[in-house]
């Protein structure tokens, strides 16, 4: 989506990420060919900018940023906020980043996992009373063509006419929850005993530990690196997601990914356990099949299938 930064206002593309807390843009302090291939904030220009002696790090799965705080007046979908502190990027999160269509990042996960203790955007917002409910929402399109959002202070009732299923967090870090299992025509074929999930718009895939995605590639009769023939994947049953009691099926079209000619499964392993067990994650193949509502007030993740 599109934020601005400063007086008068600087315009950014930014991911809006479920699964980190900061916001950060490029800045001018920023020469690598990854920076000038994007939008840099440049503080001489606003007359609100506040600096700071602080800098910022952060490690993402892709690679990491570094630079310095500063404070500004941040303008997210027609909300003002004041005195926001923000990253003026002085490095690139890697050469991936030189193709990105994004500028930078706006976390929206809890401020206990923010770096350097910088608050995030909605906790001012909710701190200014900028917003109607401390919770916003999430819609992903499931088409290229647009029509994406997020809705801050408000649910929108036209996504949720099949009604929200809450479930409560196991942590207020990222937006995690607990998961009993996960299935396939009814037979448990990962995270038998109950697993960890978190809820984040910044990852494309489903991602999961090696050996739950080893298992299910092996039962949907994929490759061990996730290619399938598209005739096969045309015959592919849902993977059902049985979180607090209820049961959240992903269908093959939302897990098959088609490019060119080929299929593969929109699944990845990874190693990143936490205190209380093996995690997951639920990226965008699973976000775009729910509306998502992230409740700050409650500390609950509400869920409601799309039609």
């Amino acid at each position: 989506g599109t934020i601005s930064i400063g007086t008068p206002a600087q315009e950014f593309t930014v991911v809006f990420d479920t699964g980190s807390s900061n916001l950060w843009v490029p800045s001018v302090f920023c020469s690598s060919p990854a920076c000038r291939n994007h939008n840099r904030f440049n503080p001489a220009d606003s007359s609100t900018f506040v600096s700071t002696n602080d800098t910022l790090f952060i490690a993402y799965g892709t690679g990491s940023m570094s630079g310095v705080l500063g404070y500004d007046t941040v303008n997210v979908a027609g909300i003002n906020v004041q005195d926001q502190i923000f990253g003026l990027a002085e490095t690139e999160p890697g050469s991936f980043f030189y193709y990105t269509p994004f500028d930078g990042i706006l976390g929206l996960a809890f401020p206990s996992i923010a770096s350097s203790g910088a608050t995030p955007v909605f906790d001012n917002m909710m701190k200014e009373n900028l917003v109607d409910r401390d919770l916003f929402s999430v819609y992903l399109s499931r088409d290229s063509q647009g029509g994406s959002f997020v809705l801050f202070g408000a649910i929108d009732p036209y996504y949720t006419t099949e009604g929200i299923s809450w479930i409560p967090l196991s942590a207020e870090t990222y937006w995690q929850i607990t998961m009993d299992r996960v299935s396939i025509d009814g037979v448990s074929a990962a995270c038998a005993s109950g697993c960890q999930a978190i809820v984040d718009t910044g990852t494309s895939l489903l991602a999961m530990p090696v050996p739950a995605f080893q298992i299910l590639m092996d039962t949907l009769g994929a490759s061990s690196d996730g290619e399938i023939s598209c005739e096969a994947a045309r015959e592919l049953p849902e993977l059902v997601f049985h979180i607090h009691g209820r049961a959240f099926p992903v269908p093959a079209r939302a897990y098959v990914i088609r490019s060119g000619g080929s299929c593969s499964l929109g699944f990845q392993g990874m190693d990143a356990p936490t205190e209380e067990g093996e995690l997951w994650i639920l990226g965008d193949v699973f976000i775009r099949e729910y509306y998502v509502v992230f409740d700050r007030a409650s500390n609950k993740v509400g869920l409601s299938r799309l039609p």
